[in-house]
């Protein structure tokens, strides 16, 4: 299964890549399949590459579900 999830660009680097930040853990990816990328926009990220750009909007109520699930997930690990 693959996942891509929203991130916030940090700051844009040289050669076309961008640190960003999701939920405290920064990392290095590439944004040579998109433009016009800043500081402050949010990115979909798969395996490294920002693939698609959203609003702040949807990608906070997207992150907002994924910690939901996650907890949800982690409620149910502790059933016997």
């Amino acid at each position: 299964m693959c996942l891509a999830v929203p991130a916030r660009v940090v700051e844009c680097l040289e050669g076309e890549r961008a640190l960003i930040d999701l939920d405290g853990v920064r990392m290095d990816i590439s944004l040579e399949l998109l433009d016009d990328v800043r500081p402050g926009d949010y990115v979909i990220v798969h395996v490294g590459y920002a693939i698609g750009k959203l609003d702040e909007d949807e990608a906070l109520a997207t992150l907002q579900a994924m910690a939901a699930m996650s907890q949800a997930d982690t409620r149910e690990g502790d059933l016997p």
